[in-house]
């Protein structure tokens, strides 16, 4: 995850589709679809509406499970147990 974060610009929105094995309570492995939606507080407003607009169609196009917004670099340091918690 800290390779990911570090390719993520500082000043412009991602989508990254990100397949992450997990362990589920009952010891079953799944391996969703999560769409990652990278939009940084510093990114300017008219690629803020660009990437707003297309979140759900990229969700949907990407079979997607779940959609986890990222205003920070740092916020996949906890992707794991946002992930957890959402099974």
């Amino acid at each position: 995850m800290q390779e990911l974060a570090d390719e993520l610009p500082p000043h412009s929105p991602r989508y990254v589709l990100l397949s992450y094995p997990l362990t589920l309570a009952s010891g079953r492995i799944s391996v969703p679809y999560v769409l990652l939606y990278y939009l940084p507080v510093t990114c300017n407003a008219e690629l803020r509406m660009l990437y707003a607009g297309g979140k759900e169609l990229m969700k949907n196009t990407a079979e997607a499970g779940k959609v986890i917004e990222l205003s920070d670099a740092e916020d996949l340091e906890t992707i794991e147990e946002k992930l957890g918690g959402e099974q």
